[in-house]
């Protein structure tokens, strides 16, 4: 049962880590007011600490899980996660930004170390559910956020008793963790040289390029729905209602992309058809005028934007000789580069708005960015195995090929 204790301890660590980013978010207004601190850029400092303490963060993860292992390693990452509650009691904006970019950082830690030890502790015919739990990890601290931000604040008082309260749960996780978890070989295996295994090499693998471009654009898309989206009018409906409807019915993507990955070997297909129905529904909840049609388009935009999450992280998890070591490597690029690269678009986006003069322009180019997994989809391996029938003299059998 300890790998089952461990999984709620990851799921919960970061789940609360995007439910804090989130309701700092949500709080900025009396976070400002609270630090003598007003207008719009300020307010965008916040997520933008976390943003960059996420690219810096996953490129060091490999290095700090190869030194301390993967028990210290992950608590560190709670530590730093909780430190993002406790930045309310600093004593002025700055120190706020600061526990903001250590939350980031031990966030982006969190979210590559799923992998290595998913891969260690759970056999094939596991991973592809616990990776699609993983994978609504932030949607739920979102939705936990989205809901409970308002009355928390109401209930507890103060901003500051709010964002404190994640600090302290993320903290008495990471007590959990140091009493359970511990230590193992990232090699995979006697006669694998996994531990030789660092940035060297993975950035010399073309998969691990090829893996962050295809999702960047649907992370930067996904970015948008929560920042970008309630920030625009002219939809057919509330652009704040659009998101959350996407949101909602991405936990119900990842639940059917959790039986899909379970029931159909091949990963690319997946990618691919799921890329593109979230490219066309998330178009047409954007252009279209009747409000029925923009919310049952964006049901499914949502639901296709998290259906092939699953697939997505176990592809690497099945590639022949993988081990904790390399799936670090290739993880800690996979999140570097997607979230430089939806750094970048993101003040494009904005940049677009205000040349042309239409708000709405921003949230059409994240859509038209979100064709990435689609495209990219082409150059990825397929790590399943096909069932074909193969006739013999006592009829029809099933293999694998």
């Amino acid at each position: 049962m300890k790998k089952y204790l461990l999984e709620i301890l990851m799921f919960s660590a970061y789940a609360l880590f995007a439910a804090s980013w989130v309701s700092g978010a949500m709080l900025t207004p009396d976070i400002q007011a609270s630090f003598g601190e007003g207008g719009f850029t300020n307010a965008t400092w916040g997520s933008l600490m976390i943003t960059v303490a996420k690219i810096i963060g996953n490129l060091a993860a490999a290095v700090i899980l190869m030194r301390i292992g993967a028990k210290h390693a992950f608590a560190l990452a709670m530590l730093l996660i909780a430190a993002g509650g406790f930045g309310a009691l600093a004593g002025d904006y700055n120190g706020w930004l600061l526990s903001r970019l250590a939350m980031g950082f031990g966030g982006a830690l969190a979210i590559v170390y799923f992998s290595p030890i998913v891969l260690h502790y759970f056999d094939a015919r596991e991973r592809p559910v616990i990776n699609g739990i993983n994978a609504a990890a932030f949607n739920t601290g979102n939705l936990l956020a989205l809901l409970s931000t308002g009355v928390l604040s109401v209930w507890l008082g103060s901003w500051q008793s709010v964002v404190v309260l994640y600090g302290v749960m993320v903290a008495a996780l990471a007590v959990l963790w140091w009493l359970c978890a511990e230590n193992f070989p990232l090699a995979g295996g006697a006669g694998n040289n996994g531990e030789d295994y660092g940035w060297r090499h993975g950035i010399r693998e073309g998969f691990n390029w090829w893996l962050p471009l295809a999702y960047c654009g649907v992370l930067f898309c996904y970015i948008a729905v929560f920042s970008l989206f309630p920030l625009i009018d002219g939809f057919a409906v509330d652009s704040s209602h659009l998101s959350a409807v996407m949101i909602a019915a991405g936990m119900v993507g990842t639940a059917v992309g959790i039986l899909i990955t379970k029931r159909f070997p091949l990963r690319v297909p997946v990618l691919r058809y799921a890329g593109l129905a979230l490219v066309f529904f998330a178009a047409m909840m954007l252009a279209s005028e009747n409000p029925y049609i923009a919310y049952a388009a964006a049901a499914l935009a949502g639901f296709f934007m998290f259906l092939p999450m699953t697939a997505l992280v176990t592809l690497p998890q099945e590639l022949p000789g993988m081990t904790p070591a390399r799936i670090t490597i290739t993880f800690a690029m996979f999140w570097s580069i997607s979230y430089a690269i939806a750094s970048v678009l993101i003040p494009v986006s904005g940049l677009l708005a205000d040349i042309s003069g239409e708000p709405a322009y921003a949230a059409y180019f994240a859509v038209a960015c979100s064709a990435s997994l689609f495209v990219f989809s082409f150059l990825l391996p397929e790590s399943g195995k096909k069932s074909v029938t193969v006739e013999t003299e006592g009829g029809a059998e099933n293999a694998t090929a």
